[in-house]
């Protein structure tokens, strides 16, 4: 079993390309580590890494032992539960990511029925509007909302979240109602931008068979989804988001949608994870339950609108 202890450390090393990264995110002392592969190196009689003090990275031999090694543990991990049966037969640790938004509103208040079933894993969850290198930060599987692009990694689509236009009723109050997209240029656009100082595209519509953007003034930039919604709920601008996420507030007499015939695309969601011969039994019953649990809220449709 150390051997394949020391596996899992290089592995480890080699995607986050460094020793104290990967020592952080194992929950293990760096010297720990840095033994665990110089032992795996003399015993299997090889160096497997090149190490300078900016960097690491694999050598020929350490790539062709990675590609083994990651497909072994894989064998290893389900081997050890396959006769195994319930509740415990899934164990060990589990690193997810999603947006904010996604954590809030639809997943975290369901997880007590997923780890009460499933009591021996220990979930790693993180929540943020950015987007995660799923290999080198060691995440077993990622949600993500958008258009994907190009990438090794698998997707699993889910099916897409319907757009809807909303304004604060203090919004309205002020600045009135629009209907139409002329009477835009009279009102404020909540822009939402992944990255602070790129350009928002301003109001997005249905055109044809296809969809345009409408540049909108605005006095607002946000980078968080969970920033977005707060925004428009403080009354400062008119927003573009899925209906899923603003449904209760609409209900409750906060937000009022706006401009019903012109929504946004849908943005479809997606499982991401990388590509391996086996994935973890663990990562495949927490995507299929978290596949369960969104489908209320998605359409399969991808024309929506």
């Amino acid at each position: 079993m150390k051997s394949l202890d020391a596996m899992q450390i290089f592995l480890r090393v080699a995607e986050l390309t460094s020793f104290t990264r990967a020592a952080d995110s194992l929950g293990i002392p760096k010297a720990t580590a840095s033994t665990a592969v110089q032992q795996l190196e003399t015993s299997l009689g090889t160096r497997l890494l090149h190490r300078t003090t900016r960097k690491v990275q694999m050598t020929q031999d350490g790539l062709a032992f990675y590609e083994r090694a990651r497909d072994l543990l894989a064998d290893v991990d389900e081997l050890q539960s396959m006769f195994q049966r319930g509740a415990k037969a899934l164990r060990g640790r589990l690193r997810v990511d999603m947006s904010s938004g996604l954590a809030l509103h639809f997943i975290i208040e369901r997880l007590p029925e997923f780890l009460d079933a499933h009591p021996l894993i220990e979930l790693e969850l993180s929540s943020t509007d950015r987007l995660v290198d799923l290999v080198r930060e060691g995440f077993d599987c990622v949600v993500r909302v958008g258009t994907l692009g190009d990438s090794s990694l698998i997707a699993r689509p889910l099916g897409v979240f319907r757009i809807i236009n909303c304004a604060s009723v203090g919004y309205i109050e002020r600045h009135g109602m629009p209907r139409s997209l002329d009477d835009l240029k009279n009102h404020r656009l909540i822009h939402y931008v992944s990255t602070l100082g790129s350009r928002s595209p301003g109001w997005e519509y249905p055109d044809g068979d296809g969809y345009a953007s409408l540049p909108m003034a605005g006095v607002l930039t946000v980078n968080s989804s969970e920033a977005y919604r707060a925004a428009c709920v403080a009354g400062l601008g008119l927003i573009q988001a899925p209906a899923a996420g603003l449904q209760a507030l609409i209900d409750r007499g906060v937000l009022v949608e706006v401009l019903p015939d012109h929504p946004a695309e849908p943005m479809p969601v997606s499982l991401l994870y990388a590509h391996r011969r086996h994935l973890p039994q663990r990562a495949q019953e927490f995507m299929n339950w978290i596949a369960r649990t969104l489908a209320p809220y998605l359409d399969q449709s991808v024309e929506g609108g």
